[in-house]
């Protein structure tokens, strides 16, 4: 059972988590038995390791499901098609998000994404209260990343989640699915030279793992031509308001260049609140 608690005086107190939004079949909603989260590492383990290029390890072979220890401290938002029933009697789960509030993460012993990068500007730059959200192992079902409405749940869920906790900056690694920084030149220096954060808060790539995204000067670079070429995740979080960390990451184990996004969340663009976000 996933346990969502109120901070603050009502420490304690177990969240209850309706559905959170629905779309024709397609409902959102949080993870509450550890059947759900199994359901979500499976998924996971589709996505990433059976289309895409991951490496499992001989566990997660075995098991068929994506899995570390943070899933443990994480939520997990689910999108599940109501008309799809699996073996165990239960809507299909076909998207995910992996949801770490700033007070999990102590729990984890800090954030998934500190393995990449450098967080201490970031974490140092915020003002006393802010709260954080990082953001990770977001996935789709292949045969529904072509319709309506997976993708979109996906991010009304999350904005009646960051609502409910007050949510101040959400942040996180987003990918491409290469290993080879060349191949994904434009899209990378595009972000460099336009959607960099500023310096005060901006996070670097640890040293050791630091790919320099500047790889073609800014006045050779077509904008319209470098969003198409934007995977739609960093394209939506780059449209919403969000900014790029200095430095890409190789990530061997799942086969992609990874960047850092940093969304604040009173940036967010008027088109998509409207768009995402859910009456209270």
């Amino acid at each position: 059972m996933v346990n969502i608690y109120e901070p603050g005086p009502l420490e304690g107190r177990l969240m209850q988590w309706p559905v959170l939004a629905a779309q024709g079949v397609l409902e959102v909603r949080l993870a509450e038995t550890d059947h759900e989260v199994e359901a979500a590492q499976r998924l996971r383990y589709r996505v990433f390791y059976e289309e895409m290029a991951a490496i499992p390890s001989p566990q997660m072979r075995e098991a068929r499901r994506d899995f570390d220890h943070f899933d443990e401290v994480c939520d997990h938002l689910l999108v599940v098609d109501r008309s799809v029933i699996d073996d165990d009697g239960q809507p299909t789960v076909v998207g995910t998000y992996r949801l770490m509030r700033d007070v999990d993460a102590v729990r984890a012993g800090g954030f998934y994404t500190e393995s990449e990068y450098d967080l201490k500007i970031m974490l140092s730059g915020v003002a006393e209260g802010t709260k954080l959200l990082e953001l990770g192992r977001s996935c789709v079902l292949k045969e529904y990343r072509s319709r309506p409405g997976a993708m979109q749940l996906l991010w009304r869920g999350l904005m009646v989640y960051n609502t409910r906790f007050s949510t101040d900056v959400m942040f996180g690694c987003a990918s491409f699915a290469t290993t080879d920084p060349k191949d994904v030149a434009l899209p990378l220096s595009y972000l460099y030279h336009f959607h960099m954060a500023p310096q005060e808060i901006r996070v670097k790539a640890n040293p050791s793992l630091y790919v320099d995204m500047n790889l073609m000067p800014k006045d050779a670079i077509d904008p319209k031509e470098a969003l198409r070429a934007l995977p739609p995740l960093i394209k939506g979080y780059v449209r919403a308001g969000g900014y790029i960390g200095d430095g890409a990451v190789i990530d061997k184990q799942f086969g992609t260049t990874d960047v850092f996004i940093y969304f604040p969340v009173s940036k967010l663009d008027d088109r998509y609140r409207s768009r995402f976000e859910m009456k209270q």
